[in-house]
């Protein structure tokens, strides 16, 4: 089958991770794959898994905006030229490109929704859903199906896969990783997410104040970059705290840095999924996140990780606090997140799953 994802962007980020992880599993199972997004930081990693990137300049936030209907043309090209059977959209832009695209070709649209949408007027006159949609979480699920009336047969649920085969460091690589991003000894604490208003790093600063008045040398590394970060760097120096809050741009590196945390945290406002969570619970790290959109559905309150209320800054600080105090509940919490892990979060089954949604657009 010859397959088109089509995304605006490739940057790091959950989107990208997940085009990664299905273009790489699909061309071993010899399918061709096509990507075309406005690039990235990660379309090295695409090409070096043996997929195909091409350029297009389709990366902006307006539905209307004249470069999606310049691209057009030289789009409708590409489907026919290389025979597309099915185009793979991944966000609102791209769905509407390919809603048109599917006007006008004989491929099929499958879109991705990979978290929550406002019901503004024009994505309910112009839904652009496709043939069929896949949603990463129950929650998703229900989200179309309910806010969006999508038909229940056109939405299929498929959770993200991601590799499970982290290995742990000695004592001796623990300490030398972590002083290679300038973290010292002390309890330490980890976030993995763009800088944005919706993970809620706010809110976990807060808590790390109230921390560190109980714990001295307890660090957070904020791994990510976003338009919140100046704020956010402000906060941590009005609240005294820049001894003990580390901010560290790099966002490629999760494999590097996930081994160095005692704890990870996701404090978000929304979730759709979280795919960082469940990296984190693959290391075998135990996990503190709110108790908001797909996440839930990832962790068994305080048997494979620990759920708090959204913005509750006392209940945050007092679940790591209690991480912090109790390691062997920690690591046992984590263990059992890390066996939970590797039974649900099989690339091998994304895989299936998701090329049995394309063989069903398709007839076949």
């Amino acid at each position: 089958m010859n397959i088109l994802i089509l995304t605006t962007h490739f940057n790091t980020g959950g989107i990208t991770s997940y085009i990664l992880t299905l273009a790489k599993g699909l061309t071993r199972n010899d399918h061709k794959i096509f990507v075309i997004s406005s690039g990235g930081n990660m379309v090295g990693d695409l090409e070096r898994a043996g997929v195909k990137h091409t350029y297009f300049d389709i990366r902006t936030k307006s539905e209307v905006s004249p470069k999606l209907y310049r691209a057009l043309p030289k789009l409708m090209r590409f489907v026919k030229e290389n025979n597309i059977n099915v185009i793979h959209s991944q966000t609102r832009i791209t769905q509407i490109l390919a809603t048109i695209l599917t006007k006008i070709t004989q491929a099929k649209h499958v879109s991705t929704c990979h978290g929550f949408f406002k019901t503004r007027l024009f994505r309910r006159i112009f839904p652009c859903w496709g043939d069929a949609t896949i949603a990463i979480s129950r929650q998703v699920e229900d989200h179309l199906i309910h806010d969006f009336h999508v038909s229940s047969d056109k939405v299929f649920w498929v959770i993200h896969g991601i590799s499970c085969d982290l290995k742990p460091l000695n004592q001796k690589d623990l300490l030398e990783r972590r002083q290679e991003f300038g973290i010292a000894h002390g309890p330490l604490v980890g976030i993995i997410a763009r800088l944005s208003g919706v993970k809620g790093h706010d809110i976990l600063i807060n808590a790390m104040r109230k921390v560190v008045d109980e714990k001295k040398d307890a660090r957070l590394l904020v791994v990510g970059r976003g338009k919140t970060e100046e704020p956010l760097k402000a906060m941590t120096e009005n609240l005294g705290l820049e001894n003990n809050i580390v901010f560290l741009p790099v966002v490629n590196q999760v494999d590097a840095i996930l081994p160095i945390l005692d704890i990870f945290v996701m404090p978000s406002r929304q979730e759709g999924l979280g795919l960082s969570v469940m990296e984190a619970q693959a290391q075998g790290l135990p996990v503190v996140a709110s108790k908001v959109g797909g996440i839930p559905s990832l962790i068994e309150d305080g048997t494979t990780g620990i759920l708090v209320p959204p913005e509750n800054v006392d209940a945050l600080a007092e679940a790591l606090m209690y991480l912090i105090e109790n390691p062997d509940q920690a690591k046992q919490i984590g263990q059992r997140a890390k066996i939970f892990a590797k039974e649900n979060f099989s690339v091998g089954r994304m895989i299936d799953q998701t090329y049995a949604v394309f063989k069903k657009v398709c007839g076949k």
